[in-house]
């Protein structure tokens, strides 16, 4: 199973806008007639029932969206950019990666049609129309279309099942699962040998439940040691736990406490999941003999365990109502425990509006409307600096100016137009 993937998104640039000009025959004056250019497509990353991996992102680590078409003449406006849909499994986690240390988590896609952008698409710049004023009846001006973002997410799938199944290896977890559901996992005699999460259905009545094994839980596995950190976070998604000791153990209830811990360290909120204890392997003549000392240490702990031979089917029916009829009760009163949400602080970016900053004796003025404005072909720079400047005394911005204590002979610069003032 292919559950993590990290990709490279990149939404579409927004259009240009038009400069353009009506010319008819007996239209005189015709006026600026130049449309506004497209918006980019969209990212959008939705949960479908169709997907069950992230496979198909193993190995194509690139996507785009559609770019928004230029404006045109006769006041056209140009096509919108097509989004793009990347469909995940129900369960995906998608984070953002950041040019700071940590991880910013954009959406948590559980139920299917859950969806989010990822990256949205650069708007369509203003064709010369929009520039025209009573002062400025003929603009030789238009807008550039804002870039795409471009943003690297991780998709994380986790798996949704109603009961994880954990223990150390070899404690018959797989075996569990095949006597318990329709499940059939690969069963060997040595450690490890479930190398990716195993989901199983069980009916009770009319009652279905959904068990997934969650292997590689061995000491330090919080740590990353052997599978831990692959499949640790596979159960943060179940609402209880089976936790299965093994009984030929010295000491089961140290195994117990042991990988509890590394639920703990690896989530709290993994720690504080309803689960029943179940020691396996009855079946063997020592851990018969054993059965009333190990009862008794697990209800000195107060610990009530469940006795079963996964291997032979003892006990296992008994186990499985005993689930269904918690996942029951916790249903009826709304006490699923879930994954604790994460806050995450999200710092709003500035508004569009403009501002003047002096570096040296050059003002800057940082207007991100004012620096995509292109010149027609054939306009010199003085007439760009002159349509310029008529938008930024539009905008208030040369008040602005002046309160910066802008001088003649003083050098100012929007964008890649530079002048002296």
């Amino acid at each position: 199973m292919i559950d993590k993937a990290e990709i490279l998104v990149k939404s579409g640039a927004g259009g240009d806008g038009a400069i353009s000009f009506r010319r008819e025959k007996c239209v005189p004056f015709g006026g600026p007639d130049g449309g506004d250019g497209g918006k980019g497509g969209n990212v959008i990353v939705r949960a479908e029932p169709a997907s069950t991996s992230l496979r198909k992102y193993q190995h194509r680590k690139r996507y785009l969206a559609g770019e928004g078409g230029n404006g045109g003449n006769k006041k056209k406006h140009g096509r919108n950019g097509s989004d793009l849909t990347l469909t995940v499994p129900p369960g995906t986690l998608v984070v953002k990666k950041t040019a700071l240390p940590g991880e910013e988590i954009l959406a948590d896609l559980e139920e299917v049609g859950e969806q989010v952008v990822v990256a949205r698409g650069g708007r369509g710049g203003l064709g010369n129309t929009r520039f025209s004023s009573s002062t400025n009846q003929a603009p030789r001006i238009a807008q550039r279309g804002e870039p795409g973002e471009e943003v690297a997410i991780v998709l994380e799938l986790r798996l949704i099942a109603d009961v994880g199944i954990i223990g150390y290896p070899n404690a018959g977890k797989s075996t569990l699962l095949s006597k318990a559901s329709g499940a059939r996992p690969k069963i060997a005699g040595y450690p490890f040998t479930t190398l990716e999460p195993v989901l199983g259905a069980a009916e009770v009545g009319m009652q279905s439940i959904v068990l997934a094994e969650i292997p590689g839980l061995i000491e330090d596995a919080h740590l990353g040691r052997g599978l831990g950190h692959e499949f640790l976070r596979h159960s943060l998604r179940t609402k209880m736990l089976l936790h299965l000791v093994d009984g030929s153990h010295e000491s089961p209830l140290e195994d117990m406490i042991r990988v509890n811990n590394e639920l703990a360290l690896y989530d709290s909120a993994l720690a504080q999941k309803p689960q029943y204890v179940v020691v396996n392997k009855i079946d063997l003549p020592p851990v018969a003999a054993r059965q009333q000392e190990i009862e008794k240490s697990f209800r000195e702990a107060g610990v009530k365990v469940f006795f079963i031979s996964a291997a032979t089917g003892q006990g296992v029916g008994e186990l499985v109502a005993a689930t269904a009829g918690k996942l029951g009760q916790m249903e009826k009163s709304h006490a699923a425990l879930k994954e604790a949400p994460r806050k995450v602080f999200r710092p709003q970016p500035r508004g569009r509006g403009t501002r003047v900053i002096r570096e040296g004796e050059t003002f800057v003025i940082q207007a991100p409307e004012m620096e995509r404005i292109v010149a027609a072909k054939g306009a010199d720079e003085s007439e760009l600096r002159a349509q310029l400047l008529h938008q930024l005394s539009r905008a208030g911005i040369v008040r602005e100016l002046e309160k910066a204590g802008i001088k003649p002979g003083d050098r100012v610069r929007c964008g890649i137009v530079e002048w002296v003032w």
